[in-house]
C-alpha cells in the first residue's frame, strides 16, 4: 500500500456488493490492470476484497446473495474509471461476456463506453487522449 501522504482530495475507495466476488475480481484485475489488495472473510458474514493500484481501489463485498437486476440510478447512477487504452478496455469486457453501449465523445471530455456487470451496476469507462 502506498503510504505517502496525499495532498489532494480524491475518492479513495467505492464499495459495491457484488454476486459472485471471484467473477468481478477477475473482471476488474483485466479491465483496470489492477491487483487484489486484500481478500478476506467479512467479520459478521461473507467475504471481500479490495481490488485496485496502490492509491484507490474498489472495494467488493459478498454474501452468497444474488444481488443481478438491480434497478439503474436507485441509488446510484454510474461508477466512472479511467483507462490508457479504450479498445484494450473494452476488449477485456467482452471477454467476461459484458455488452458495452453508449459509446461517444463529449467536448472537451474523454471518449468513452458504459457497461453493466452482472448484477446490473454501471459503468463508465473513459479514455483521455
Amino acid at each position: 500500500m502506498n503510504t505517502t501522504t496525499r495532498t489532494a482530495s480524491c475518492i479513495e475507495h467505492v464499495n459495491l456488493t457484488v454476486s459472485d466476488l471471484d467473477r468481478s475480481i477477475a473482471l476488474f484485475e483485466d479491465l483496470m490492470d489492477w491487483h487484489t489488495r486484500i481478500r478476506a472473510q467479512h467479520g459478521i458474514r461473507g467475504e471481500f476484497a479490495h481490488v485496485g493500484s496502490d492509491e484507490s481501489y474498489l472495494a467488493l463485498w459478498a454474501d452468497g446473495g444474488d444481488y443481478s437486476g438491480q434497478e439503474k440510478g436507485k441509488p446510484m447512477n454510474h461508477v466512472g474509471l479511467q483507462v490508457p487504452d479504450l479498445t484494450a478496455a473494452e476488449d477485456a469486457v467482452k471477454r467476461h461476456g459484458l455488452e458495452t453501449f453508449s459509446h461517444g465523445k463529449y467536448e472537451p471530455g474523454p471518449r468513452s463506453f458504459y457497461f453493466f456487470d452482472w448484477d446490473g451496476i454501471e459503468f463508465e469507462v473513459v479514455c483521455y487522449e
